[in-house]
């Protein structure tokens, strides 16, 4: 299966630098991204009949990388989607967190011209760098597929970016979907597409100017209690993350605290710390079956930093509080059973 532009399409790409390993320098004690997306795309080659706009719009390393950067670069990609000419967009982003940002911007995109984040795992003039590589393939894919929302190309691959994570710290192919299958490969030319993503209805781009809500992540574990929970509660979290073990398990404590956020209105999601696979209620004695009666909203196969990313987007978009949770679920793929957040405050 092959979903590719026509090839009398326009080929021309803006490609937005954000930093990153593919844009760092040896700092004297370390590496940091300093390099502009001029200097990492001088690295690289340019797929015949492609021409490049760069876009410089920051230069952090990911774990920099905040809510409001990734309201930015969501902004700088429709900008960028507005002229007509515009074939498609590269982002070239830290591996850290570009599997946040790649899903964040996945949930509004609502045109048929693709978005795709790339990196690298070496930094920028390594002998063995394979930042060129991947900003190649990314171009070209940039260029060519359709209707696809947002990819991560990566190492000779093609992801959706729903569900992909990062799975290896610094092996040259560190994504994947751990519960999905790839979305295609490049090679010898060629973009081979074998399926395209399931998304949801995209979400408008957010058009407010004051402060983003804060949505904070818990880990369960062995000797887990809900004080860290209650703490981001106390600390003004609209939203909250439990990452609980198993297929969605904590204890009854949890399943209390979060009856008591839900009740005051922060939005509640639950994902697991397992590689792969979904969420379910199966077991009670504070497992999900509890934790979702006390107002969770289960994350089916997504993982913290996209569940978060979820609930953010749920928080930024323009719908009353009540309905808040309908939305998430929406935005999650999980059914929509009226219960759990729907019962929370209007607050």
């Amino acid at each position: 299966m092959t979903h590719l532009a026509p090839r009398t399409a326009p080929r021309r790409v803006v490609v937005i630098s954000t930093g990153g390993t593919i844009a760092s320098r040896w700092q004297g004690t370390g590496y940091a991204a300093d390099a502009s997306g001029g200097e990492v795309l001088a690295q690289a080659a340019v797929p015949d009949g492609v021409t490049v706009e760069v876009v410089d719009l920051f230069n952090v390393n990911s774990s920099s990388m905040t809510s409001a950067r990734q309201l930015t670069l969501l902004r700088a990609v429709h900008e960028a989607l507005a002229d007509a000419g515009v074939a498609g967009v590269v982002v070239t982003h830290g591996t850290d967190t570009l599997e946040e940002s790649a899903f964040f911007v996945d949930l509004h995109h609502d045109d048929p011209r693709p978005v795709v984040f790339t990196g690298a795992q070496r930094p920028l003039g390594a002998a063995d760098g394979d930042g060129p590589g991947n900003v190649y393939d990314a171009l070209q894919v940039a260029a060519t597929v359709r209707d696809m929302g947002v990819l991560v190309v990566f190492d000779g691959t093609v992801h959706a970016a729903r569900g992909t994570v990062k799975t290896r710290t610094l092996d040259p192919h560190p994504f994947a979907d751990p519960s999905g299958p790839l979305v295609g490969r490049l090679g010898f030319g060629r973009v081979d597409i074998d399926r395209r993503p399931e998304r949801p209805e995209a979400l408008p781009v957010p058009t407010g100017t004051g402060a983003l809500p804060r949505v904070d992540i818990v880990m369960h574990h062995c000797d887990a209690d809900p004080l860290l929970l209650d703490a981001a509660v106390a600390a003004g979290a609209r939203g909250i993350v439990l990452v609980a073990t198993g297929a969605g398990n904590a204890t009854p404590q949890f399943a209390e605290a979060i009856a008591a956020a839900v009740d005051r209105g922060v939005l509640v999601a639950l994902t697991t710390r397992v590689h792969s696979g979904p969420v379910a209620e199966i077991y009670t004695g504070g497992g999900a079956v509890d934790l979702v009666a006390a107002g969770a909203v289960l994350t089916g196969t997504l993982r913290a930093g996209q569940a978060r990313i979820a609930v953010l987007a749920a928080l930024l978009a323009d719908a009353a509080p009540r309905q808040q949770g309908a939305l998430l679920r929406r935005l999650l793929g999980t059914p929509d059973l009226g219960q759990g957040q729907e019962s929370a405050s209007a607050a």
